[in-house]
This record gives structure tokens, C-alpha cells and sequence, in this order.
């Protein structure tokens, strides 16, 4: 039997997660309740299928219109309403300027960013959107509403290539979203300006070792250290590596931090503007301080698959990370401690938190009795349940007390063949041991003589 350790989950807060998978499914998890509990899936989105599996997600966690951006392996956008499931509208990734369906087909997306700021609240226009594929292609544009005119349902505003070769595997929007940042196999790091659609800064590899072998170029992940900087990026590589870059200093690596054995599958950064949270092919999770270069500490429990994606809670101190082992956890970032976890079957893909979700809301929000009939039913079968319960509970508790009647009859009668009356009057005589029989008669002879 494998080696098992059981981990004390305190519960989490109020929290409302959304989570895609491999088969296309979206899938609500709720923590409801002001002092917080155990999460729960309440809601489930979309028909499973494996040509819809997500690649990317991107979320405009707004308290207005939020909406939540999905790219599907069909070659397919949509734009959902996170607190209904509502389909928004959908586009095609190929509508993006590449005329070729075959290659379009091939070339899968990997970078999904809906812009907050160039959001726009208008009838037929919703927002601005930047793509990235595989083989380098981005495209910014616009997208309409599904009830908008078809001229103005796509507008690409402008598209350009960020490498003549290898494989983009990540891609990152600073919080300002002037700049975007992509990377991956035999892809260096290049940032660029989105408003110029020019390259402002390219990273270098690092030097040689001792023996003159270089380190090939492979990044799995990246993002920006700060909130109100974009000068300062983290980046993780298949070389289990986590680099810190500075395009004010230099072209290279600032600080180079080796974590494990396992190549970095997921970086998320910290509110505070030092952190980063690391994520590996083999579930070790753990959070760095990237002033120093050391790691703050690894968290406990175990994941058993590969994390693909952290989500930080910009008020509350916790993360939500999620993976190939089909579980959704959530941690505190101050004890490093695992909050609870839910399994979703599914091999999980990316994971959002909606920032404005409160119990208070939930309250006033939620009605007083059952709305749909499958409510109804399940409360009805709820109610025979309980009543089932308690008439059982009754039945057997009369057959004890009968039997305990009974009992107690059966023995008055037989007390009452062997002519006693009363317990008290019985000779206990009878009960002695035949070698003190006599002498115990003899003393109750001079006792009765006395």
C-alpha cells in the first residue's frame, strides 16, 4: 500500500471558482456561507467533448458585464457570461487574418487575453481581444456582439509574427495592458508594445557552462512580477528553472533560481509585487521571493498530477491551482496551508476566480423556496426521507419497550411458580455454594433464635 498523509482542511471562505477541462466543460465551484465551508460544484456548462477541449482562458473580472474568454481545440472563441453560462457570442481563431483553413487547423492558440481597459460598453461592439498561436502569429482585435451587424461583428486591428521559427508555449498581459510578452520552444523571451506592434526588448540565453554546452531555449511559462511595472518579468523553463528579468539592466537573467527536477508548468504572481507562486509537471507547489531569490516554502499536500494553472484572490490570502489530477485546491498563502479540495473528474485545464463573489450577495440573491421542478423533487424526496427515518427510528424503538414488557412479565411468572412472592423473601441459601450452605443456615437459625 502506498505511504498516505492526512491533511486538517479548516475550510475556505466565501469563493467562486470557475474551472475548464480537456473535454470542453466549464464547471462553477462555490463556497457559500459567511464563515465559509467545504466547496462544492454547483453548475456544470456545455456538453462534453474532446474536440472542445480549452486551451486558453482569459477572464475580465469586472463588477459590470464580466465576461470570461474560452479557445477551444475546434478552432472556436467564446464569450460567456461567468454567472449565468450565457454564450456571448463565438468566432473562429482563423478569422484572425490567416486566410489558410489547413494551417489555421494545425496552428492551435495558446494566448487568450481579453482586454479590461479597451472593454467597450456599446450595443453591438464587446471588447478588444489579443490572440497568440503556436507558431507566432498574434492579432488584436475587436469583437461584436452576437446580435451585432456582420461588418461590425470583426475588426482586426492590427497582426504581426514574434518569431521566424520554434513554438510559442506561453504568453503573458501586463495589468496595464500596454504590453504583451511571449515565449517557448527555441522562442526567447520579446515583449512588445501593443499600441506600435513593435519588439522592445529580447532576452539572451545564458552563458555556457565549463564545458561549453548551452542551455537550450525552452519556456513553459511566464508573467510580470509587478503590478505598476512591466520591466520586471518572471519566467519558468522545462529546465525546472525560475528566472527573474530586468530589461532595464540587462538582456540575460538577473536571478536564476533551480527548483526540483520537474520542468515549471505554471508562474502566477503575488498582489505584493515580490511573490510568484510555481507550479511543476509533478504537482510541487511553492512561492518565491524574487528580491532574494529564495523560496519562501513549498506547500503541504501533495498534488499527484501536473499543474496547469494558479489563480491568486486579489483581496483574500489564498490561491486555487489545478491540474492533471482532476482536483481543485485551494491554499492559504500565509500558512501554506491546504484550505480543501474538490475533484471534477476531468483533467483540468485552467482555473479563475471571481474577485466580487460574496455571501451577502448570495443571500439576497437566492430565493426562498425551490425555482426549478428538479429542486422540488429533490427536496420532496428529501422530506419522504427524513419522515421514512423517523417512523423506522419509532417502530423500533415500541418493539424494545414491548420486549422489555415481556421480558419482565415472563419473569414475575416464574417467580410466581416457585411460590415467591416477593424477591425479598427468597432464600438465597440456594445460590451459595454447596460447602458453605450449612453454615450460613446455622447462622440465620441463631439469628432467628435470637
Amino acid at each position: 500500500m502506498p505511504r498516505t498523509s492526512t491533511v486538517e482542511s479548516p475550510g475556505c471562505p466565501p469563493l467562486r471558482a470557475l474551472t475548464t477541462d480537456s473535454l470542453g466543460l466549464i464547471k462553477v465551484v462555490e463556497v457559500r456561507g459567511k464563515g465559509g465551508g467545504t466547496p462544492q460544484l454547483v453548475e456544470t456548462w456545455g456538453p462534453p467533448d474532446a474536440s472542445r477541449s480549452v486551451l486558453a482562458t482569459s477572464y475580465a473580472d469586472s463588477r459590470k458585464d464580466p465576461v470570461l474568454a474560452v479557445a477551444r481545440k475546434n478552432g472556436l472563441i467564446e464569450f460567456l457570461n461567468p454567472l449565468k453560462g450565457d454564450v456571448l457570442t463565438t468566432i473562429k481563431s482563423s478569422e484572425s487574418g490567416s486566410t489558410d483553413q489547413s494551417s489555421s487547423a494545425s496552428d492551435l492558440l495558446v494566448g487568450l487575453h481579453f482586454l479590461k481597459s479597451k472593454q467597450e460598453y456599446s450595443s453591438f461592439m464587446l471588447g478588444t481581444l489579443l490572440t497568440c498561436t503556436e507558431k507566432g502569429k498574434v492579432c488584436v482585435r475587436s469583437v461584436g456582439r452576437s446580435d451585432a451587424l456582420l461588418d461590425q461583428s470583426i475588426d482586426s486591428l492590427s497582426e504581426w509574427s514574434v518569431t521566424n521559427g520554434g513554438q510559442v508555449l506561453c504568453s503573458s498581459l501586463d495589468p496595464s495592458e500596454n504590453y504583451a510578452l511571449f515565449g517557448g520552444k527555441h522562442v526567447e523571451l520579446n515583449l512588445w508594445d501593443l499600441y506600435t506592434s513593435k519588439k522592445i526588448w529580447t532576452a539572451k540565453p545564458p552563458q555556457p557552462n565549463n564545458l561549453g554546452i548551452s542551455i537550450p531555449t525552452w519556456f513553459t511559462a511566464s508573467t510580470f512580477l509587478c503590478k505598476d511595472d512591466h520591466r520586471k518579468i518572471v519566467a519558468g523553463t522545462s529546465q525546472h528553472q525560475v528566472r527573474l528579468y530586468d530589461i532595464t539592466s540587462q538582456r540575460r537573467a538577473v536571478i536564476s533560481i533551480d527548483f526540483r527536477e520537474s520542468p515549471i508548468k505554471a508562474v502566477r504572481e503575488d498582489t505584493d509585487g515580490h511573490t510568484v507562486y510555481v507550479g511543476t509537471a509533478i504537482g510541487d507547489l511553492a512561492s518565491f521571493d524574487m528580491r532574494t531569490g529564495k523560496m519562501v516554502g513549498c506547500y503541504k499536500g501533495k498534488c499527484c498530477g501536473s499543474i496547469r494553472s494558479i489563480a491568486k484572490h486579489p483581496d483574500l490570502p489564498l490561491i486555487a491551482s489545478c491540474g492533471l489530477d482532476s482536483y481543485l485546491r485551494i491554499w492559504d498563502t500565509n500558512k501554506r496551508q491546504l484550505l480543501s479540495a474538490v475533484f471534477l473528474k476531468q483533467h483540468l485545464t485552467s482555473v479563475v476566480i471571481d474577485s466580487h463573489f460574496t455571501a451577502q450577495e448570495l443571500e439576497v440573491t437566492k430565493p426562498e423556496g425551490p425555482t426549478s421542478k428538479s429542486e422540488v423533487r429533490d427536496q420532496s424526496d428529501q422530506d419522504g426521507n427524513d419522515d421514512e427515518e423517523t417512523s423506522r427510528k419509532s417502530k423500533k424503538k415500541r418493539k424494545d419497550v414491548a420486549g422489555k414488557k415481556e421480558k419482565k412479565i415472563k419473569m414475575r411468572g416464574e417467580e410466581q411458580i416457585n411460590g415467591i412472592e416477593d424477591p425479598a423473601e427468597k432464600d438465597w441459601n440456594d445460590e451459595l455454594p454447596i460447602s458453605k450452605r450449612k453454615k450460613h443456615s446455622k447462622k440465620r437459625g441463631e439469628k432467628q433464635s435470637d
